[in-house]
Parts: structure tokens; C-alpha cells; sequence
């Protein structure tokens, strides 16, 4: 009989007669990395243009340092019991309740994040129109305003010919080469950008960033809470961890992989946002490739731009296959959570797969904006992924394996967590009715 799925089913289920591969240290850096970077990148220097390039340091060092930990929690805690699963750890913990919690909000965040992917895949591509000003894409620059090179049109090819084929793998250490490719495009977007920051400074056409926040009156100060949230969901991969963690061979792989990829992005997160900040200054867009679409003057400037915005475009595509990954898994678990494995079943594996292609595709279509879509998912489900519900398995210690140090971690992450995001969902609301007054 096939094992069957659900919160403490293996994510490797054992087949008879056949071995199952543990994966690499080295393909778990890759893939740790790019759950991490994703499209959080690109809205690093926005929130560097709202905090100062000081605070926003010491965030991204903060946070990251804190998401650290909190994987550590989780996969400690993990080995100590029978879950094998995110949501299983969670239902140890609190029951049936903590693991839908978990299940939940890995499908608002991943399901957010994919959505978000294919915007920004499709602004550069086909370009977009914020706020009445108009962006056109890498395709319509080169050939010019055609059918084919529209948003649905270009978006549909890629989800068909590129997007399709890497979704269909079932193990995250199959996706191990496109995910090292994806971390390579991700250092090339940077690169690219160190150059043309450096280009500028030197033709003196950089802009000044600020060391601190420009504070106007109460609104502006707690308008920072507002960019708390993004930096949050830019190092929220948690519901990856289990997945990769539990193909490597021993607890103490998954941390060497954390602590070098979340260092890899951190380092990769300061320099974007220094790099952005110094080419566009205060006009940065909510999706900095937007902004590379303008005129360079030169020839060579504007084969810049392009690369720019098409290395990351590509990386989006190739770190898609790796959130869907779970994604997937927990909408299976969720709904179908007495049925065999979903590796063991084609049927209910390839129709899952094409509905939330298909789901994401038509989102991506209709919705115009991402920096909302950050700030939601960064003071709810992201913020509750990486900081509460870790802390809060750490204090309910089902296990007796707490030590003083980290409930008092595991307190201090739920009290941040539920302070920040508290602040910056009421100044969300707020802004949001006095824009519409």
C-alpha cells in the first residue's frame, strides 16, 4: 500500500526495493537561496529609500539573524518527534488547529509570492502603467507593441514552455540545478547593478541616499513599520525547510545551509538596495526593475538595462518550481489528507500542478501592483511563518527540550512580530481610507 499523506507523512516516502538519494549540502545552499531571494530583492531599495540605508541594515541583519534561529527551532523540535512536515510539527504542538494554521498560511504567502513572480515577470516583458506613467517591456522595446508581446500572450509561453515542465519534478533536490542557476542570475542582477552605480558615480549622476528616514510627523514614523514587512517576507522560506531539510543526511547539514545562504542573501539584499538607492534616488518604483526600462543614453547602457531586467525575470522563473513545491504539498495535505502520497498519485499530482498554474496565471493578469501584495503577506502569514509560530512551539516545548535562552528568543520573536505587524497593518488601513477621503 502507498504511505499515506498528511502532517507526519515522510516528504521521502520509502518505495520498496529502491534507495532513496540524500541530497547535497551544496544543493540545499541553492535551494535555501533561492526560496530565500526571490522577489524580494527587487523591493529591497524602495524600503531602503522609506527606512535610510542604516536602519535597513541593521533589519536585514536583524531579521535574517532571527530567521535563523527560527529554523533552527523548527527543525530541532522537528527531530526530537514524529512530524516530518511544517504543519505536522504545529499540530505536535497545538492539534489539528496549529497544523491548518500553518497550512494556511503557507498557501496565502507561497500563492502571493507566485503571483507576484509573474507580475514582475510580465513588467518586463510587456511592461505596465503604474500610477499613469508608462513602462514598456524588454519585448517592446526591441520589436515594438505586437499581439504576441502582451502581457497574457508573453506570460502564457512561459508558464507553458518554461514553468510547466520544472513544476512536474516531485523531489526539491531535482530542482537543485535550476535553483544554482537562479542564485547565479540573482548575483549577475547585483553585479550589473554595482557597475552601473559605480558608472554613475564616477560621471557624477548618482543620487544621495539617506542615512536615516526622513521624518515628517507621526504618519511618516510609523510608515517604517510598513517596511518592516517586506524585508520579513524577503527571508521567509520556512515552508521549504522541511522539505529540503529532511532530503540531507544529518540536522546539522540543514544548518550549515542556512547559515550560508542567509548570509549569500543578506549580502545580496545590502548591496541591490545600496545599488538601487544610488541609480534612481527617491523615484524608485515599488518594483525596481520598472525603473530600469528608462532611457540609458547610450547603446550600452541601455544592453545594461535589459540584462538587468531579464537575469531577473529569468531567476523568478526558475525559483517559481521551488515555491510551488510546497505549496503544492500543503494543499494536498490540507484536502486531501488521508489519501496515498502525492508522489504516488499522477492524477491528483498533474491536476493540482495545472490548477495552480492556471490559478496564478490568471491572478498575475489582473492584478497590477506587488508592493501591497508584500506588505499583506509580510504583517500576516510570512511574519506568522518565520517568527510566531516557531517561537510559539518553542514556548509550548511539548518535547521538554527548551532551554531559558530560547523561550526567551521564542518570546521576544512572537512580541516583535505581533508589534510590528500590528503597527504596520493599522498605517496600511489607514493610508488606505485617507488615500480613498
Amino acid at each position: 500500500m502507498s504511505p499515506a499523506a498528511g502532517p507526519r507523512s515522510p516528504l521521502l516516502p520509502d518505495f520498496p526495493g529502491k534507495q532513496v538519494k540524500r541530497a547535497s549540502v551544496s544543493g540545499a545552499v541553492f535551494n535555501v537561496s533561492t526560496s530565500i531571494i526571490g522577489a524580494g530583492i527587487m523591493s529591497i531599495p524602495a524600503t531602503m529609500k522609506v527606512l535610510g540605508v542604516i536602519p535597513a541594515f541593521v533589519l536585514i541583519v536583524g531579521i535574517g539573524w532571527l530567521a535563523e534561529i527560527s529554523v533552527e527551532f523548527l527543525m530541532r523540535f522537528t527531530h526530537a518527534g514524529d512530524s516530518r512536515t511544517y504543519a505536522g510539527l504545529m499540530m505536535e504542538s497545538f492539534g489539528k488547529a496549529g497544523s491548518v494554521l500553518v497550512q494556511i498560511c503557507v498557501m496565502i504567502t507561497n500563492f502571493g509570492c507566485l503571483i507576484i513572480y509573474l507580475i514582475i515577470i510580465g513588467d518586463v516583458l510587456s511592461g505596465n502603467q503604474p500610477e499613469g506613467s508608462q513602462h514598456l517591456g524588454v519585448l517592446q522595446e526591441w520589436f515594438g507593441p505586437h499581439w504576441w508581446n502582451t502581457r497574457p500572450v508573453a506570460l502564457l509561453f512561459i508558464v507553458i514552455f518554461i514553468m510547466l515542465p520544472l513544476v512536474l519534478f516531485r523531489r526539491v533536490e531535482s530542482l537543485r540545478f535550476s535553483s544554482a542557476i537562479s542564485v547565479f542570475l540573482a548575483v549577475v542582477f547585483v553585479g550589473i547593478c554595482s557597475v552601473m552605480a559605480i558608472s554613475a558615480l564616477f560621471e557624477g549622476e548618482t543620487k544621495t541616499p539617506r542615512l536615516l528616514p526622513q521624518l515628517n510627523g507621526s504618519a511618516s514614523f510609523f510608515d517604517l513599520f510598513t517596511a518592516v514587512p517586506v524585508i520579513v517576507t524577503a527571508f521567509t522560506f520556512h515552508f521549504n525547510v522541511h522539505a529540503i531539510g529532511l532530503e540531507l543526511s544529518k540536522p546539522s547539514d540543514m544548518t550549515t545551509a542556512v547559515r550560508i545562504s542567509v548570509l549569500l542573501c543578506a549580502a545580496i539584499y545590502f548591496s541591490v538596495g545600496v545599488f538601487g538607492y544610488l541609480l534612481f534616488g527617491d523615484s524608485i518604483m515599488s518594483d525596481i526593475l520598472v525603473n530600469f526600462d528608462r532611457s540609458a543614453g547610450t547603446t550600452s547602457g541601455a544592453l545594461l538595462n535589459d540584462l538587468v531586467r531579464l537575469s531577473y525575470a529569468l531567476h523568478l522563473v526558475l525559483v517559481f518550481p521551488l515555491l510551488n513545491f510546497s505549496l503544492r504539498a500543503n494543499i494536498d495535505e490540507l484536502i486531501f489528507p488521508k489519501k496515498p502520497h502525492l508522489d504516488t498519485d499522477d492524477k491528483r499530482f498533474v491536476s493540482l500542478t495545472l490548477i495552480l498554474l492556471v490559478i496564478s496565471y490568471i491572478a498575475a493578469i489582473a492584478i497590477p501592483n506587488i508592493w501591497y501584495f508584500f506588505q499583506f503577506m509580510g504583517s500576516t502569514s510570512a511574519v506568522s511563518l518565520a517568527f510566531i509560530f516557531p517561537g510559539a512551539i518553542v514556548l509550548r516545548d511539548i518535547h521538554g527540550i527548551s532551554t531559558v535562552k530560547d523561550r526567551i528568543t521564542g518570546a521576544v520573536m512572537i512580541i516583535l512580530a505581533l508589534g510590528t505587524s500590528i503597527i504596520a497593518i493599522s498605517t496600511n488601513l489607514y493610508s488606505l481610507f485617507t488615500n480613498k477621503s
